[in-house]
């Protein structure tokens, strides 16, 4: 089930309004180090081969969600990507050009219909990954959940413009995939365009678990979790950030190929007072549900 213009989910670009608060956060807490610097800009690597996993861009305000970066396979594909996008309704910001961050490589900025941007990159740099990983850090990203106000029109756009594959569809949630992680990108069924979270995968369950207790002893309360998912069999821990960004801790991500079977949603039922595999997790915080709602895209020039 592999994308043919996609590689995977490389990096995630948000704005926050206290850019010191936020590197303490991330490299103390949650366990990243620092990849680079720019004009009020921060980058974050874990220890895998990404250059970053994380683009942190000062702003004031509630932060909001400047772009998701996905790896294309080949230097082709960008221009491919760029003429699908065209037919599939979205718009390209930017034709394949040098990118702007320390990664580098060559990057094409496009937005759907509803005005997400998305960059792909080619031939961004790649760093020798940590070995051995250290047991506690996140290794790279495993997904990003997008909400949508039209799942259906959304998760079309995927398909046709970066060839984005249906894993499963429960009934909140469409799950994509462009290699062997069961998804990297999901789309969240609910009426607004908000980041619900971003995911980062661990090296191991007993990081999550370990990752959980850190969180909380630094004061940041798991707001859902410990549990497993059904779609993508993965553990998973979730937390909300200093400035209402919702992050999880996952690990064990189901590895998927072209014989698997796409799930609807009758396929993916918990008894009742259930809300994962183990039955043992308690349901999302009301404050989790709220977060899901609140970063948004930033969708005109003067915001990015």
């Amino acid at each position: 089930m592999k994308s043919a213009w996609i590689e995977g989910l490389r990096s995630v670009a948000l704005t926050v309004p206290d850019l010191a608060a936020a590197e303490a956060f991330y490299t103390r807490t949650w366990r990243l180090d620092v990849a680079g610097r720019g004009t009020d800009m921060l980058y974050l690597r874990g220890s895998g081969s990404d250059h970053h996993l994380l683009a942190l861009h000062a702003a004031p305000g509630t932060p909001r969600i400047r772009q998701v970066t996905l790896r294309a396979r080949e230097a082709s594909a960008l221009a491919a990507i760029a003429q699908a996008t065209l037919a599939a309704g979205g718009t390209v910001e930017r034709a394949p050009a040098p990118a702007g961050d320390p990664a580098g490589g060559t990057s094409l900025l496009i937005r759907d219909g509803d005005g997400r941007r998305i960059e792909v990159v080619h031939g961004d740099a790649r760093r020798v990954a940590d070995d051995p990983a250290p047991p506690d850090q996140p290794l790279r990203l495993a997904h990003a959940v997008l909400n949508s106000h039209d799942v259906a029109a959304t998760q079309a756009f995927f398909e046709r413009a970066l060839g984005f594959v249906l894993a499963d569809r429960t009934r909140i949630m469409a799950f994509l995939n462009c290699d062997a992680d069961h998804h990297s990108i999901a789309l969240g069924d609910t009426d607004n365009d908000a980041l619900n979270h971003v995911a980062f995968l661990m090296p191991s369950l007993d990081a999550v678990m370990r990752g959980g207790g850190r969180m909380q002893d630094a004061g940041h309360a798991i707001e859902w979790g410990p549990g497993r998912h059904g779609p993508g069999d993965n553990a998973f821990n979730y937390f909300i950030d200093p400035f209402g960004i919702v992050i999880e801790y996952t690990a064990e991500v189901q590895q998927i190929d072209d014989g698997y079977r796409a799930g609807a949603p009758a396929d993916w039922t918990w008894p009742a007072g259930r809300v994962d595999q183990w039955g043992i997790s308690p349901p999302p915080s009301a404050r989790l549900k709220q977060a899901q709602r609140e970063v948004l895209f930033a969708t005109s020039a003067s915001s990015l």
